[in-house]
């Protein structure tokens, strides 16, 4: 018996060091996935639409333009893409939009996700991933804020409840400028 008891209590301290070990990986990994302030022209691209119209990033000059890279298999995607909709009804009549760039070869998965989300911004797929790369997105979520010349401005790597507040006060700055 004092056997098997030790055997438990070994495995319960290796589960728990295990699970510390895992905890502070992901502290270390969320504090890493904080906006970012980037410079330079955003990278121009052309992609198809789920409507089927291909849209040019470079024809949207003139709105601020946030672009957020997300996987149907991705639940910070999931949970962040209600509170992208809210954001994109509220400014897009004061010259803000926003593209949501589906990077998964197979757009049906897109599509299955957005039956259970609904969203009313446009949607385009990167099947390729060539977009994907051209913006070195390593993480999912990621979003990149462009500002009426073109520029990009912020990029967000992951999502986090509470990065939306961050989102809403970039664009609103963008906006006034």
């Amino acid at each position: 018996m004092k056997s098997v008891m030790k055997c438990v209590l070994s495995n319960l301290q290796g589960k728990v060091m295990k699970s510390i070990v895992l905890l502070v990986i992901g502290m270390l990994f969320s504090a890493s996935i904080q906006a970012e302030e980037i410079q330079g022209p955003a990278p121009d691209f052309t992609l198809k639409s789920r409507s089927g119209e291909n849209i040019k990033l470079s024809e949207l000059r003139g709105d601020v333009v946030m672009i957020n890279f997300w996987a149907s298999w991705c639940a910070p995607c999931r949970q962040e893409m209600p509170l992208l909709e809210d954001m994109y009804k509220k400014y897009n009549d004061l010259g803000f939009t926003l593209l949501g760039i589906n990077v998964e070869e197979d757009s049906s998965k897109a599509g299955e996700l957005l039956r259970e989300i609904p969203v009313t911004f446009p949607v385009l797929y990167d099947t390729t991933n060539k977009v994907t790369k051209l913006y070195n997105v390593v993480a999912m979520p990621s979003t990149v804020i462009v500002d009426r010349d073109g520029n990009m401005r912020y990029l967000h790597r992951g999502y986090l409840p509470g990065y939306e507040e961050e989102y809403v006060k970039q664009i609103k700055t963008l906006i006034r400028e």
